[in-house]
This record gives C-alpha cells, structure tokens and sequence, in this order.
C-alpha cells in the first residue's frame, strides 16, 4: 500500500464529464488499495473570471478580500469530486484550506506555506476515506483566506505531500510528461523518462509550462517524488527525482524558451563605479526583477553600452522609471525593445562536459541568428535572440544536442 497525492489541474476538472474521468482515476488507485489525497484546481477559466469581477468591481480592491472571491473556484471542484466519488462507492471528503488547516503567511494573494495539520486527514485514511484538497489556498494567523499565486495549486500539492510523507506526488495536466522541448514547435521532441529536480527548476523558471517554479523547488528542498502524467491518456509520464537516480546523466536534456522577456539598452552609460548600483536600485525599489545584464567594453574608458532584459509585463514601468532617474545616471539614449526570446540550453551533464556553450554558438551562426546576450549557470546557458527565429534556433538546438526523436 502506498500513499499518494494525485493533483489535477483546470483543464482537468473543466466540466462534470471530466471530474468523473478523474473520479474513475482517483477510484483505481483506491481500489490498488493506496490511501489518496486529492488536490484540484478551479474549473479551466474559472480563476480569470473571478480575478476580472474583482479588478471590474475596483481598481484598487483590498488584497484580503480578493483572496476570498478567487479561492472559491476551488471550492467548486473540491464539492463536486467528492460528490462524484461518493456516487461511485468511494468515501470521500472535501478539505477547504482552513479546515486541513493549511497555514500561509500574510502576503494575500501570492502567500507562502509555513505548515500543514495533517493529523485528522491521516486518521480518515486509516478509515478508507479519500481527501479531496482545495489548490491553490490557505489561512493566514488572522484566519483570513489566503491564495499561493497563480499556478498555486501544483505547491499545495508538493507541500501536501510532504506533510504526509506521500510516497509519490502525481501532477495530472493536459500534457503527458516533460518533453525536450515544446513539441507543437519541434514536432521531433522526446518524451524524457526523468528528469532532475535541477533540471526540472530550470525548464520552469526559463518558460517551460509544465510545473510551477515554486512547487519545483519545494518538491527538491523536501524529497517529494513528483511524477508528470496526462489527465487523458494512459501513458507512462515523467518522474521528476533526485540527480543520484538518474544513470547515465545527458549532456544536454531540454531546451526551453520563454517570450515574457523585453529588452533595454542604455547607450553611453559614464564607466564609473557606482553607476550599475544608480540603474538597477531604482528598478529594485519600484519592485521590477532584471534577469540577463551584459556591459560592452568601453573604448575610451569614458562611456559603455549596458543591456539587460525585464519581464515584458514590467516593461513600461522600467522605462518610467529609467526615464525619471535619466540625469543621475547619465546615459544618451534609451532603447527598448519587446520583439525578443530567451532560449535555453539546460542539462545536469553540462558540469562533466565541456563545449556546451559552443555546440550552441556554432549552431545559432550557422542559421545566421545573432545572439544579442548571453547568460549562464553551472547546468544552464541562455542567449537572447530576435523573436521572428524562435521556431528555427529551437529545431536547430534540438538537433545539435542530439536530442530529436529516431
């Protein structure tokens, strides 16, 4: 007998035809006789309604009160499964967030999990009964409703797990595992088998859809087995483990890619200390993140180029802000520019091979795509290149890595 958390995502839950597909699996693992919770999220489109009635009602809508309009999509499916499953024999419960309860700090709308009572859910599954989570939310210690964040849902679970000390954590979405690459773009993507946590983390965070960053991250900080597996079909999925469970460790694993980036060039910039501290402080304070930075070597000693990318949502702002603090720093002209992509190579292998970064260089000149920056860490290198060769660096990489499907 094992214990498992199995988390459905909207797509999955969409309609009542869909719910019952997950009740039938959700049935099949009780009937192996494992002892199951379940995490599910509000109905496909569900939360952007809730999110729009809030923002349509005020523009300035009190945070605490938010949390309590968009976590009730959750508490839709969490009632219907449950109801769905007592109907096919199987007892079952719903768990609200503040029933379990699942405690988050105060920071309504994006909270993070500070613990989870696990004690009376555990003592039902000993009673044969089925817990049925709401994703996606909490309590904080004023006993206000909380909500972890877009893309909650896949934390609650990863954390639910935990607690529970679950043998395995299994994400159901509308695709059946973690690919080399996006396969509507490169239709000669692999499926992979396992993939690292690390590995995983870096998919996430650099654009790929699959799993929130964060549940990432927790999943490898606390050990939880997360397997990624289809809502449709009947397929082996992906494991997502430990570095020390996989063999034989690629080179190279998967190549990502993420449109949200913009890019800002600040043309003769004074080469003086303290001026990256005058740019990047005003961005800081006006709470906007800046991922990949490259300087050009002054000629002159006198005056530089510095180039970095912002989230394309932030994009505006930073130039507001850049603009407002235009005589501090002192630069001649400012350029930004939407019409980009971050592509990245990512691989637990690249730490024992060398010419990573090369094979990757060569590839992208041979298609004639000029790299605009470039970025890197120990498992990761991603370069900046114009968005119009998206498509053709993404086939072009998946080939020189040797990753495309016989």
């Amino acid at each position: 007998m094992a214990r498992i958390v199995m988390k459905f995502g909207g797509t999955s839950v969409a309609d009542l035809d869909r719910i019952a597909n997950v009740a039938q699996r959700v049935k099949r693992e009780v009937d192996s006789g494992n002892e199951v919770a379940v995490v599910v999220s509000a109905m496909a489109g569900e939360t952007n309604r809730l999110v729009n009635l809030c923002e349509t009602a005020s523009n300035l809508f009190d945070l605490r009160e938010y949390d309590v309009v968009v976590s009730t999509g959750e508490q839709v499916t969490v009632g219907l499964l449950a109801i769905t499953l007592q109907s096919m024999g199987v007892s079952a419960r719903s768990w609200l967030g503040w029933q379990i309860p699942l405690c988050t700090d105060m920071a309504h709308g994006s909270a993070r999990i500070q613990s989870i009572d696990t004690q009376d859910m555990i003592r039902r599954f000993g009673e044969g009964q089925v817990a049925v989570v709401a994703g996606f939310q909490g309590v904080d210690p004023q006993g206000r409703i909380t909500t972890l964040g877009r893309g909650g849902s896949d934390t609650s679970a990863v954390a639910l797990a935990a607690a529970l000390k679950a043998d395995r954590c299994d994400i159901y979405t509308d695709v059946d595992g973690v690919y080399t690459t996006d396969p509507r773009i490169v239709a000669r993507a692999r499926k992979l088998d396992k993939i690292t946590y690390e590995e995983m983390l870096e998919m996430a965070s650099q654009g790929a859809k699959v799993l929130q960053t964060r549940s990432v991250e927790l999943a490898m900080k606390e050990g939880v087995r997360v397997q990624v597996l289809s809502s449709f079909k009947d397929t082996p999925g992906t494991l997502v483990v430990d570095e020390d469970e996989i063999v034989e460790q690629e080179m190279v694993s998967g190549i990502a890619y993420s449109r949200d980036e913009a890019k800002i060039t600040l043309r003769e910039v004074p080469d003086r200390p303290g001026i990256a501290a005058s740019i990047f402080g005003p961005l800081t304070d006006a709470s906007i993140n800046v991922d990949m930075i490259v300087q050009n070597i002054s000629a002159t000693g006198e005056k530089t180029d510095l180039t970095f990318t912002v989230n394309k949502t932030d994009l505006n702002r930073a130039v507001e802000v850049l603009r407002s603090q235009s005589q501090t720093i002192g630069y001649s002209d400012l350029l930004a520019d939407r019409d980009v992509v971050k592509v990245s190579v990512i691989g637990v292998g690249m730490r024992s091979h060398a010419g990573v970064a090369q094979t990757m260089f060569k590839a992208l000149a041979d298609k004639g795509i000029n790299i605009q920056v470039i970025s890197t860490s120990e498992i990761k290198v991603s370069v900046l290149v114009a968005e119009e060769y998206t498509e053709l660096a993404l086939r072009s990489l998946h080939t020189a890595y040797g990753l495309d499907a016989a």
